[in-house]
């Protein structure tokens, strides 16, 4: 092997050694899909933020429910708050950027819905102040973070803190949860295509 196969192969081993650790995860997860399909029965929506490649997240997993998934099935409410470059840009120039996501849950969140934040440090200014917010609020809050939980660890009702400090590899055990989530959430929300 030469130098790039090996450190190609040492990714690929870490990645799976990661995946293979996530079970210490599993419960976290199974309350938050729990919590997923509760607001979507009542008649919330679920949102997401999260900053980088954990906004690119965010924005995947919305489309996720509001597409499809695995099943033809009906639109599930899910958007990112991370779309509107308008709202961002005014928010951060009038308000400051730790406001960007608690500003558009104060305009369109309500008691019910539910906020799943990503951020691998678990300290992301603006991914806490949208969890307090939320919490105001009475919107059920999922914090996706790295190992150490961060600043998020306080203020989330469901905290998924993967077992890992490298943010690249934190970010694809949060997609890989993320989608089981869809899943599970789907399963239980299907219903015909109207």
């Amino acid at each position: 092997m030469n130098n790039s196969t090996d450190v190609i192969v040492a990714y690929f081993a870490e990645t799976a050694r990661l995946m293979g650790r996530l079970d210490a995860v599993a419960a976290d997860v199974a309350r938050a899909a729990e919590a997923c399909i509760a607001a979507l029965s009542s008649g919330g929506k679920v949102m997401f933020c999260g900053n980088g490649g954990s906004a690119a997240d965010a924005q995947h997993l919305a489309a996720e429910l509001m597409g499809r998934f695995l099943f033809e099935r009906d639109p599930l409410p899910a958007l990112a708050l991370t779309l509107d470059a308008s709202a961002l840009t005014a928010i951060a120039n009038d308000y400051g950027y730790e406001h960007v996501f608690a500003r558009q849950i104060r305009g369109m969140g309500r008691r019910g819905d539910l906020l799943v934040g990503l951020s691998t440090s678990g300290h992301s200014a603006n991914v806490v102040k949208a969890f307090e917010i939320a919490r105001q609020m009475g919107i059920v809050t999922i914090g996706l973070t790295g190992a150490s939980g961060g600043a998020l660890e306080q203020h989330a009702d469901i905290l998924i803190a993967v077992p890992h400090g490298q943010t690249s590899h934190i970010q694809e055990a949060h997609i890989t949860i993320g989608h089981l989530i869809c899943g599970i959430v789907e399963s239980a929300m299907r219903s015909p295509p109207r």
